[in-house]
């Protein structure tokens, strides 16, 4: 950030008054510019036919992380709940009609500056097709999830976390909540 959005004059980076972290302000406006993560929020769609679960994944069409396979998912807009973030992002990136369950997992990227919320969801229906941000969206049994191909670690995790937990149904249980921190690598020069 260089300007202040209230006033268009440069900002400096410092520690204001009663506070204990570095922020942009503006000293000519006195605005305090806090800078947050961001909210990424998805589904996890669940199809089921007779014992055979498969889960709805979507080839990305955009960057980062283009060709490679996701969760449907993106950001929280303004105005919205998580659940409603959930269901607008799987209907934009996959067409999917879903009924949304309970939160499943979060996942903290603080190097990114973002916390990914990924919700179960069940698959209504196989009416679903790729959206703008999608080249392709198909069903994937736990088999042939193409592990090497999923774009983030967010989604590895959940994916992981879900097929352990499908297991554990299966056997009488239930699912559970996940949190997990993703940190970034440490640099070997230090």
């Amino acid at each position: 950030m260089k300007f202040c959005s209230d006033c268009a004059h440069p900002i400096t980076l410092l520690i204001p008054p009663d506070d204990t972290r570095e922020r942009f302000v503006c000293t000519e406006c006195g605005t305090v510019h806090y800078q947050n993560p961001k909210m990424v929020v998805g589904s996890i769609p669940i199809w089921e036919d007779q014992g055979q679960v498969q889960i709805l994944l979507c080839k990305r069409a955009i960057e980062p992380r283009r060709g490679y396979w996701t969760l449907p998912a993106g950001f929280m807009e303004n105005n919205e709940t998580t659940m409603q973030a959930a269901r607008r992002e799987t209907e934009e990136e996959a067409g999917a009609n879903i009924e949304l369950h309970d939160l499943f997992s979060l996942l903290n990227v603080p190097h990114v500056h973002q916390v990914h919320l990924f919700y179960r969801a069940t698959l209504l229906d196989l009416n679903y097709a790729a959206g703008v941000e999608s080249l392709e969206v198909a069903l994937f049994s736990e088999a042939d999830i193409p592990w090497s191909e999923i774009a983030f670690p967010t989604v590895s995790h959940t994916l992981r976390y879900l097929f352990a937990d499908l297991a554990r149904v299966k056997q009488g249980g239930s699912f559970d909540f996940h949190s997990h921190d993703i940190l970034k690598p440490m640099s070997d020069a230090a």
